[in-house]
């Protein structure tokens, strides 16, 4: 496995601890979407994806959010997630994609962070301009012609990927 793009969001917000959000190509061929990155208390990690865990209502089975007092559908009182069978540090949120071993966590994490300190050297030039996520925020993003893209999204085909060292070698 080869992450053969990383795309950096900077974050300007006054939540100090979210610094950025990522897209992570692997293989040309898989794609995965809002990674985080996060200031720690020992510098930049890597959060994956994920999502508010949920619990189904005793009385009408409806999904509600972890924590929930009350079903949003039926108003039953929902049980204390002290009773709820939880993974450990799961702090309410499941993780979507993550890597199985530490050393395909490692190996993605560094490549992100290289990734984000280059976008973080870029945005401290006068001509920066941030790269959209998004790929339809890429339409009318060239102020010269405003009906063509500056530049392709990243999804399209005619468009090169980086290459890893791995694959020049």
């Amino acid at each position: 496995m080869n992450v053969t793009e990383v795309r950096v969001c900077l974050v300007n917000s006054a939540d100090e601890q979210l610094l950025a959000f990522c897209i992570v190509t692997f293989d040309r061929a898989f794609v995965v979407r809002d990674i985080r990155i996060i200031n720690g208390t020992n510098g930049p990690f890597v959060a994956m994806p994920s999502r508010r865990a949920t619990t189904n209502c005793d009385s009408c089975g409806t999904k509600n959010y972890l924590g929930s007092k009350f079903c949003a559908e039926c108003g039953a009182r929902m049980p204390p997630v002290s009773q709820l069978k939880l993974p450990e540090r799961s702090r309410g949120f499941i993780d979507i994609a993550h890597p199985i071993n530490a050393k395909s966590r490692e190996k993605i994490q560094s490549a992100i962070l290289e990734a984000y300190q280059r976008e973080l050297t870029k945005s401290r030039l006068p001509e920066y301009r941030p790269d959209p996520l998004e790929p339809d925020a890429g339409e009318n993003n060239n102020p010269g012609n405003p009906g063509k893209p500056a530049k392709p999204p990243h999804w399209q085909p005619d468009r090169k990927p980086k290459q890893d060292k791995e694959d020049e070698a």
